[in-house]
Order: C-alpha cells, then structure tokens, then sequence
C-alpha cells in the first residue's frame, strides 16, 4: 500500500468514465448508498475471514484471545485482546518492535486474499500494541506540527513503518498542514511542510 492510497479523504468517489460521445451518468444517493453497502459488506466479511485465519492460528500456537473485527477508515480492523497472563502470552506474536505482528498482518492479508480474490488493506493489532503505538505516534507528530508552525520550516521524520507514516500523515492532515513520504523503505520517512498559503 503506497502513502498516497493511505492518504485519500474517505469516501473519496471517482466519478464514471464515459466515452465520447455518452452522456455522463447520474449518480444518485440511493446508488451512493448502495456503493457504501457493498464496500461495507465486504469490508465486515474480510474481517470474518481474517478472525477464521487468526482463531486456527492461536489453536495452533495454544494461546487465547479474543477476536474483535471493525471496520475504520475504509479498511477492515481485527484485534485480538486478552487480559492478565493471556495478554502477556499474546504479546509474542508482536514482537519487539511490531516485526511479528506487521508479518502476521501481511499473512492475515494473504490468507483474506487467497479467500475472497480481492487484495486487502486489512489492520492487524495483538495485545493493544498498535492502538498505543497510534496514541504515542500522533503526540509525535502533533508535536512536529507545531515545530512546522513556530518555525515555519518543513520537518523531516526518523523513518517508520507504513503503519507509522499512516498515523503521522493522518495527524499532518488534521493540524492543516501538507505531508509526504520520501526515502525507500526501511529508511522512507514522512516529511511535513508549512501550509500553502
């Protein structure tokens, strides 16, 4: 998944191509509505075979959690959660710094796609690892953005995971400000600039 995907507003439509000549086509709120249904509908069923994949996986490793699907930002969200001893015992499949838990997602990803035929953009979290990462992740770049608004100069981040670039271009977007991601990974890194203007 490329940043700029990551960054689309919700809800972002493309408007149906015509070819010359046609008419273009009207586009109700009863069809908009039907879209949002559909993208809905298969958003919740990716999640159910994500939470099918991850409940053989925690058979398999003998650990217990629970397994919470949503729906967040156009994107299917899964979490598995536990408490006490549990907890600590899921906390290995995140690993020390979230590499277990980014390779468990791109395999939920796989094992969603190999099922519906359709790529995912499936979130993955365990043990409330990312849901803290994103909290501590949007102070920094608040944080940030107030330096790109006192100074006036653009700030270029440490390099982060696709996950971490995502929160911080979220976090850019609401402050007002202009973001991008440059760099190859693992060194790519999201620089914010001043607002236009």
């Amino acid at each position: 998944m490329s940043d700029t995907e990551a960054r689309e507003p919700a809800g972002a439509e493309t408007m149906p191509q015509t070819e010359a000549g046609d008419q273009p086509t009207t586009d109700t709120a009863e069809d908009r509505s039907a879209r949002v249904a559909e993208t809905l509908n298969r958003l919740e069923e990716e999640g159910e075979v994500a939470a099918d994949y991850l409940e053989e996986l925690l058979d398999i490793a003998d650990l217990d959690g629970d397994i919470d699907i949503d729906v967040e930002n156009g994107r299917a969200s899964v979490s598995v959660i536990a408490e006490g001893q549990a907890e600590r015992d899921l906390r290995r499949l995140v690993g020390q710094r979230g590499e277990v838990l980014d390779a468990l997602q791109d395999l939920t990803r796989l094992a969603v796609q190999s099922r519906t035929g359709d790529r995912s953009r499936l979130m993955l979290d365990i043990a409330g690892h990312r849901a803290h990462q994103k909290l501590r992740l949007r102070e920094v770049g608040a944080r940030a953005c107030q330096e790109v608004k006192d100074s006036g100069e653009s700030v270029r981040m440490d390099p982060m995971s696709a996950f971490e670039r995502k929160v911080i271009h979220d976090v850019v977007a609401e402050k007002g400000l202009v973001s991008e991601s440059e760099g190859e990974d693992p060194q790519r890194r999201v620089v914010i600039f001043p607002a236009a203007g």
